[in-house]
């Protein structure tokens, strides 16, 4: 055999594993260090939705102090009362959103409804009747939306606008400038009656119910569950078998009941069915459901949140009102809430992220750049 023939290396033992590999396989403590999300006591304390909560204590207690008129029953009836439309309205439109889609035609419908209402009285017809037909107009309304978005495929966005006009202006048709005034007073009492002294509307019960219901149906029904993997992406959703045109079909069904109901409220709360009741309503509901923690992206929402939200919002409107705030201000504020609501969480996911992205890359071992290995690895002897 050849002097020159070449040896192989003995294979490397325990001893011969080198500084610069064991800092390199030896991850398992840096990733465990890695901070995760929050579990527990702490996810509920510490929540969006916990801090939508104290949010509003913290300015209802301001208010309370500062405003004159501000803590009496009175004032909790009215801002309850002006509330009720919005708390109703931003139930569904939370499901809606958390799937991705939007719906902007909402006010409008609560409007048609209120003018079919006023001409359906001044027929003649029984209140009983007016009702009933009240309410299957917001249903047929949403199930129009429904079905240009979710069968024909048509953007939610899109197709809302157009309707939002079309139901507005459907409106107009039906009640033209007129305003319909003289519906039964012991109906239009009951929608503004207070439950005993406390100021709290009797109206808020029904309500409620219809806030549990949503809440149960979003956050303890598989249903529910599917709407944030739906949110979160439309292909995934179909591919583990929610059937996603025919969840979006109902939700949108569930806009149009809803809103009509509002506008039914609406109506007998002013008894006054007018063309234009409702206007600009959809700006509020949907500040509100972003301020409660929704995302506007999809995927990311809860009843609980959305609710804070709508009397956060609500209670600063009442507060600017009883310091005589113009209501072009009002409409400023919204809007404001609404861009803050969008951008604040994206920008806190920004900020996470890049602090996440700065741990990691201070805690994890840098490799050595290719061929810089052996001058480089502290204690490596260099291998010939």
């Amino acid at each position: 055999m050849s002097n020159h023939t070449k040896q192989s290396p003995a294979p490397a033992g325990p001893d011969r594993i080198t500084a610069l590999d064991t800092r390199l396989i030896s991850t398992d403590k840096t990733l465990a260090s890695v901070p995760k999300g929050r579990t527990g006591a702490a996810r509920v304390f510490l929540g969006r939705d916990a801090i939508m909560i104290y949010a509003l204590i913290v300015f209802v207690l301001y208010a309370s102090i500062a405003i004159a008129r501000f803590a009496t029953p009175v004032t909790v009836g009215f801002l309850l009362l002006d509330v009720i439309p919005v708390l109703l309205i931003a139930m569904p439109m939370t499901l809606v959103i958390i799937t991705g889609e939007i719906d902007l035609s909402v006010a409008s419908v609560a409007g048609l409804t209120s003018a079919l209402m006023g001409v359906l009285w001044a027929a003649g017809i029984p209140i009983e009747v007016v009702l009933v037909v009240c309410v299957l107009a917001g249903v047929l309304a949403g199930a129009f939306n429904g079905f240009l978005i979710a069968v024909v495929g048509l953007p939610s966005l899109a197709v809302t606008i157009g309707t939002l006009a079309l139901y507005r202006g459907l409106a107009l048709v039906v009640i033209g400038d007129n305003a319909i005034a003289n519906f039964p007073p012991e109906l239009t009492a009951f929608f503004t009656s207070k439950l005993g002294g406390s100021g709290i509307p009797t109206m808020m019960i029904p309500v409620a119910v219809v806030a549990l219901f949503f809440g149960v149906l979003l956050h303890l029904t598989p249903f529910g569950r599917g709407l944030y993997a739906l949110g979160f992406s439309t292909e995934a959703a179909t591919f583990v078998g929610i059937r996603v045109a025919r969840a979006k079909f109902w939700l949108y069904v569930g806009t149009g009941t809803v809103s009509a109901l509002a506008g039914i409220f609406w109506t007998l709360r002013y008894s006054s069915a007018r063309s234009d009741n409702a206007t600009g309503l959809e700006l509020t509901v949907i500040a509100a459901v972003l301020l409660g923690g929704v995302s506007i992206f999809g995927g990311k929402g809860s009843i609980p949140g959305v609710i804070a939200g709508v009397l956060l919002i609500g209670t600063i409107n009442f507060s600017l009102r009883l310091e005589r705030i113009s209501d072009v201000v009002l409409i400023i504020v919204t809007g404001t809430l609404l861009i803050a609501s969008v951008v604040t969480p994206n920008v806190y996911a920004a900020i996470k992220a890049w602090r996440q992205s700065r741990r990691l890359h201070n805690t994890l071992p840098q490799v050595p750049a290719s061929g810089a290995t052996n001058a480089t690895a502290s204690g490596v002897p260099e291998r010939k």
